[in-house]
């Protein structure tokens, strides 16, 4: 693949997160609100330009999402001119028909502000992120070995205790400042993992190792069920649920970590490529 598209989409996998994570501070200092309920327009100078911090947050949060909209269209662009992996094509295309939908959702978040729009906005947001990290995962490979394999797992295995810390109104207070490190954590930890899902699918027939493709699509699955649940008002029950989904999707990468580390050495042991 094309070094420059190869970059491409790693720049729109990051720009994404990054934007889902200031939606989300957004979203929980009610920066919103200070646009009036209106949109794209907001209460500064003719409309256009922030009147304070709240409305600059707004404000700021309308532009990166615009250069991320325009950043992966220009991506998914360059994917078809190029004649890009058939995945990574179609992962691109996907995200890329769901952004104006997500700027419908976006618009209705300063319109209406009710919480069944805030979680579809945030979910749309998921699977476009989704898309992107998938066509990174695909387009920078894993050489055919489990060292790159073994250490996404291991980026993993370090955030989520993080994440267990940070569940929702459990140890902390779930604050603004709070929000925001839980999902930009949360969203690494899933980027993490659907890299280790993919680049393990590739090498799994070589080293033996099977089980680690669906264990660490498993964790992947937890962990952004959880942060879509997180948008949801948490109390009671939920709390345990996102507190014990955590510790699953902890169990879940150390035991696709051991079968990567142990099938890498199955195959060192029997001369078979795809080890370290």
């Amino acid at each position: 693949m094309d070094t420059r598209l190869r970059r491409f989409v790693g720049v729109s996998a990051a720009l994404t997160g990054v934007l889902m994570v200031l939606g989300v501070y957004t979203a929980a200092t009610g920066a919103g609100l200070t646009c009036a309920g209106r949109w794209p327009l907001c209460d500064g100078y003719l409309g256009l330009f922030p009147a304070n911090w709240s409305s600059f947050v707004e404000w700021f949060h309308r532009l990166v999402a615009m250069i991320t909209g325009f950043v992966v269209l220009g991506t998914t662009i360059l994917a078809w001119r190029q004649d890009a992996d058939r995945r990574v094509r179609l992962a691109l295309a996907v995200s890329t028909i769901l952004l104006p939908s997500q700027i419908i959702l976006g618009a209705l978040t300063v319109t209406t502000y009710e919480w069944l729009v805030l979680l579809a906005h945030f979910g749309t947001a998921s699977i476009i992120f989704t898309g992107v990290a998938l066509a990174a995962a695909w387009s920078y490979g894993s050489s055919g070995t489990t060292g790159p394999v073994t250490k996404a797992l291991g980026a993993a295995g370090l955030l989520l205790p993080v994440l267990v810390v940070l569940t929702p109104h459990t140890f902390l207070a779930f604050g603004p400042p709070v929000q925001a490190a839980y999902y930009l954590l949360g969203l690494g930890t899933y980027a993490s993992l659907l890299a280790a899902t993919v680049w393990s699918a590739s090498t799994a027939g070589a080293v033996g190792a099977s089980r680690v493709p669906r264990l660490a699509g498993a964790a992947a699955l937890i962990v952004v069920s959880l942060l879509v649940a997180g948008r949801l008002v948490y109390g009671g029950t939920l709390q345990y649920v996102s507190l014990g989904g955590s510790l699953a999707a902890f169990a879940l990468v150390a035991l696709a970590w051991y079968a990567a580390r142990e099938g890498s050495r199955s195959a060192d042991a029997l001369g078979v490529p795809g080890g370290d």
